[in-house]
């Protein structure tokens, strides 16, 4: 791979970010932040902050999609720091990790500044106050990175202890545990279709399912130290960087790995990005340099090739840049070959070996496509023993060539003997009905003695009667399950023609099941996929399929019927209903309303914060973000009367009325030992309190003060 670009800044890159409008953000391991203009890599402006950062893995410094908002780590590690990047101005820091910060992140929308820690502790900072709002669910061990959904609903953190956490930032409550690594996972990141992909400190990756919480695929061939990842437009590739200059490229479709060699670069790779506008890939050195890829790079060689019929020269491009093989053009000589294969096929079954030669005669040059071709040329040099076989009736000696050539299944000659033999066992079944017929059932059967894969199924068939008879009563009934179990005992009833007209009306009911989805027909739709379930081979994607369909219409009839609460709680279930026209604007309703009742809480207005929130008390997926906005507003009312030197009584009454709402967690922990020193007299024991829990907390605990 050629690079297109390149820049030096002569420290090490430990961020590369594209912004909203295309200008390129490039950070050093001395935290001197440059703008450059993507296109040519021109200096748009930039600051210093002044910050030597040694260790760099891991995210230690972050921007917001839009370059408004910038975070560092400090020099030693012991606090997060977050600026406002226009003005300079720091906006507020973290220095509650016991222990270092680790690494840290701000959220998609704009809305949370993310700290973590040594200790596995991940603290959400309000972006616009400066204060803590809430905290992630703790890990056991350091937290190594955090990762967002481009949506900004959803937020992971991977640590030490060899997990990954999934939190909901719709919600504001925590998913189930990612568990499968064996060693620390040091990187993580979302991907699309509901995936996420994360790596461990032994180079081992996992696609995850996060429906499911199951894995995916593990990706093979990674033998080096994972330094970066990233992907292309639509997630369809993945680029690993590591520590040996490498980028490693994957498909994210078949998760095969297309090239363990696709760039090479004299100096670990710390920083990577894609630029979706343009295909390219841009990489950060650790000896200060910026290199751009076009990951689409031969393409208009491959044009030039196809109109001269170049074929080996299109495949020598492709093996160049494995990207190419996802072409229009690679595809359209990929299609070539295919048809080429089925007309060589048919020449060879006719011993018109002149021809297939002359097919072949574009690809003959290709070291791929010319072990193919030698295979199929001696794998048709029995193909006349198999014809003259067919001809003289002697089907066991035929049945056995097909067996050592399994191309031959392609052949007319084959699909001619295998409907023959269907049609013997239809004409044989019916003989087996009657007692006084069986002799013409085992005459029909002759010419397939020795056919060990026809033999078993004769044999059930002749001795089973009554389970056929069994069979064709459940068909006649549509008695699906009864068929099914029938099937799993007694394999020779997957030749009768029952069996097809089963699997063919499983077939029907799917695709009518798809266009009555399709029409917006969930009642149809639920009717056919309740018939489809009976079928083993549809039975999960069913039970997928209900679940979905279900959730939809009840979302979408209480869209009409302006039921809101139930319209968030589907959304919850289901979050491709989010990616609708109602649901988005249903999410912009609901963050629109969250900021300003954020805003009511910065100052501890709990009963402005109710009437902005009102609409929401009696929604259940909205309750844990309703009760960490007033754990918020009432943290607000106690740090507003201690710093006014209010009665100690008091503060100790907010303390406990605190704790029994909302538990023993961290904002009221920190509240907690600066109240101690301010009033060392108290006697307050927070362990001794009753305790309540954010999971518990309802809206009918609401009060205008904590103190009351």
């Amino acid at each position: 791979m050629k690079v297109v670009k390149s820049k030096g800044v002569n420290k090490a890159v430990i961020l590369l970010k594209l912004l909203d409008d295309d200008k390129l953000i490039v950070v050093d391991e001395e935290t001197t932040i440059r703008y450059l203009d993507n296109e040519d890599f021109g200096m748009l402006g930039g600051f210093k902050v002044n910050v030597k950062h040694e260790y760099y893995k891991s995210s230690v410094v972050a921007f917001s999609n839009d370059g408004h908002y910038f975070g560092s780590l400090t020099a030693d590690h012991k606090e997060s720091r977050f600026f406002n990047a226009q003005t300079k101005k720091l906006i507020g820091r973290v220095d509650r990790h016991h222990g270092e910060a680790s690494c840290l992140g701000i959220d998609p929308l704009n809305r949370y500044f993310f700290s973590c820690g040594d200790d596995g502790k991940t603290f959400a900072i309000d972006i616009k106050s400066g204060k803590l709002v809430f905290t992630l669910p703790a890990h056991v061990d350091t937290v190594n990175d955090i990762a967002f959904s481009k949506n900004g609903n959803w937020v992971a953190t991977c640590s030490y202890d060899r997990k990954v956490s999934l939190f909901s930032l719709v919600s504001m409550s925590a998913k189930v545990h990612l568990k499968a690594h064996a060693s620390a996972i040091i990187k993580i990141q979302f991907l699309t279709k509901n995936r996420l992909i994360s790596v461990d400190k032994n180079s081992s990756a996992i696609i995850w399912n996060l429906s499911t919480g199951k894995v995916i695929e593990r990706l093979q061939g990674i033998h080096d130290e994972i330094r970066q990842i990233v992907t292309s437009e639509d997630d369809r590739f993945l680029f690993i960087g590591t520590a040996l200059g490498y980028v490693l490229l994957y498909d994210l479709q078949s998760y095969e790995l297309l090239s363990s060699r696709y760039i090479k670069i004299a100096s670990p790779i710390t920083a990577m990005e894609f630029d979706n506008k343009n295909h390219a890939l841009l990489i950060g050195t650790d000896d200060g340099f910026i290199f751009t890829y076009n990951i689409y790079e031969g393409e208009e060689k491959l044009k030039e090739y196809l109109q001269l019929k170049k074929f080996e020269q299109i495949q020598i491009e492709a093996e160049n840049n494995p990207v190419l093989a996802t072409t229009k053009i690679y595809k359209l000589v990929d299609d070539l070959w295919e048809n080429t294969l089925k007309k060589v096929k048919i020449a060879l079954q006719k011993q018109d070996k002149e021809t297939a030669i002359l097919l072949f005669k574009n690809f003959k040059n290709i070291p791929a496509k010319n072990s193919i071709i030698q295979k199929i040329m001696n794998e048709y040099a029995e193909f006349p023993k198999f014809e003259k076989l067919v001809k003289e009736n002697k089907l066991s000696l035929a049945y056995g060539i097909v067996r050592a050539h399994p191309v031959y299944k392609d052949s007319s000659l084959y699909k001619a003997l295998e409907k023959r033999w269907k049609n013997d066992f239809i004409k044989a079944q019916k003989y087996i009905l009657d007692p006084k017929t069986v002799e013409k059932a085992k005459d029909i059967f002759t010419p397939y003695r020795g056919i060990s894969e026809k033999t078993k199924l004769i044999q059930e068939l002749l001795t089973k009667g009554d389970i056929y008879k069994r069979f064709r009563v459940a068909v006649g009934q549509k008695d699906f399950i009864s068929c099914f179990e029938l099937i799993k005992r007694h394999s020779f009833l997957r030749e009768l023609p029952e069996y097809e007209i089963l699997t063919q009306y499983a077939d029907t009911l799917y695709m009518k099941s798809h266009e009555f989805m399709n029409k917006g027909d969930t009642h149809s739709a639920i009717k056919m996929l309740r018939m489809l379930s009976a079928f083993d081979d549809f039975k999960e994607e069913v039970k997928e399929l209900m679940h979905s369909v279900e959730t939809k219409e009840k979302f979408f009839t209480a869209v009409a019927n302006e039921n809101i609460a139930v319209a968030y709680d589907m959304m919850s279930e289901l979050e491709e209903l989010e990616e609708t026209p109602d649901g988005k604007k249903l999410q912009e309703q609901w963050q629109k309303d969250q900021s300003s009742a954020n805003t009511a809480a910065m100052s501890g207005d709990a009963i402005g914060a109710r009437r902005i929130l009102e609409k929401y008390m009696k929604i259940r997926s909205k309750i844990m973000a309703i009760a960490t906005i007033y754990s918020w507003c009432y943290m607000v009312q106690l740090e507003d009367i201690a710093r006014e030197n209010g009665p100690q009584h008091d503060i100790e009454k907010g303390i406990k009325n605190y704790i029994l709402s909302f538990g023993l967690i961290e904002q009221i922990e920190n509240f907690f030992v600066q109240f101690k020193e301010k009033y060392p007299t108290t006697k307050l024991n927070l362990e001794q309190l009753k305790h309540g829990s954010l999971e518990m907390w309802r809206p009918s605990m609401i009060v205008p003060s904590i103190l009351d």
